[in-house]
């Protein structure tokens, strides 16, 4: 196996305070469990839908896949409906009632998404949806996903990116400015998707495909918005985060802000979720090759024309 160097977890820079983004997950696992609060996970249901459609387009059956940070075993619940594109699926989350969740509907363990305790060579899919925007190591996770593949094996994954909730960023930064003549990290940021090519590249896949595409969810309010965010668990883990509550005033009037500037025909206010999608290989001498520089036999000469004047 070709040797990918990556940062490693004691090295990364630590963005997201790991201890919190667990806790929220096992509360979320614990209200997905609980249908008197609704389609907890529908976010992830959704995109885990599309994630599989795009897999469907990969004129390949896989014999044994990993899904990392499986939730409740959304990606597994779509699978269902092609059973012979993955032989055996087993999924891992950082969570253990997600873990404990997922495992009613195939084989499940807990790992963090960029400790993986998998043998290099050992699988023909890792897919992944909507759980690596919450790494501190992505640098690390992509070259342990890679390493972890067989030669020619497929790695697909989804994550939050961009502009993601920036409808609620900018009223939120705005009431802060307002009230208190500052602004704290109130809102988990998100890689772009310029930045995950390039860690799909420096990690070592081979043609690295990637697209993005926004969702759209309208709310009554801020709040409910809210609430949905804290029961999907993708409420803010910054370290640098706000420790102590925050005042009432200031929601309220981020509350106002974003009523005022974006609520819609329907009378309700937009969140946009920007999602990444990428795809990628695992190094294998039968996957097609760039032509090397100079390798080109038809001359520029052949496509122009003399347009000089006599």
């Amino acid at each position: 196996m070709t040797d990918t160097s990556f940062t490693s977890s004691s090295d990364a820079v630590n963005i997201f305070d790991r201890n919190v983004v667990r806790m929220h997950r096992t509360r979320a696992a614990k209200i997905t469990a609980d249908k008197e609060f609704g389609d907890a996970n529908f976010l992830f249901m959704e995109v885990a839908d599309r994630l599989v459609d795009r897999l469907l387009d990969v004129s390949r059956n896989f014999d044994l896949a990993l899904d990392i940070g499986c939730h409740s075993g959304e990606v597994h619940h779509w699978l269902q409906n092609c059973p012979d594109k993955v032989k055996h699926l087993i999924q891992c989350d950082m969570a253990e009632a997600y873990a404990k969740t997922a495992n009613a509907r195939a084989a499940s363990f807990v790992a963090n998404e960029d400790l993986l305790p998998v043998k290099p060579e050992s699988l023909d899919l890792v897919i992944s949806n909507l759980s690596l925007h919450w790494v501190n190591d992505l640098p690390g996770a992509f070259a342990q996903i890679r390493q972890s593949l067989k030669p020619d094996g497929l790695f697909m994954g989804s994550m939050m990116g961009g502009e993601s909730l920036f409808e609620m960023r900018s009223a939120i930064m705005e009431a802060e400015i307002e009230l208190s003549g500052g602004i704290s990290p109130r809102v988990s940021p998100f890689a772009d998707i310029r930045d995950a090519g390039s860690l799909m590249q420096r990690a070592g896949f081979n043609l690295p495909v990637l697209d993005s595409e926004v969702i759209d969810v309208t709310y009554e309010n801020l709040f409910k918005l809210a609430q949905d965010l804290r029961n999907m668990g993708e409420t803010n883990a910054v370290h640098e985060r706000v420790k102590s509550f925050s005042s009432r005033q200031l929601f309220m009037r981020a509350a106002e802000i974003y009523a005022e500037k974006h609520t819609n025909d329907e009378g309700r206010i937009p969140a946009s979720f920007v999602i990444v999608y990428m795809h990628g290989w695992a190094p294998d001498p039968s996957q097609q090759q760039p032509a090397k520089p100079g390798s080109g036999q038809t001359s520029l000469a052949d496509f122009l024309t003399d347009t000089q004047e006599g």
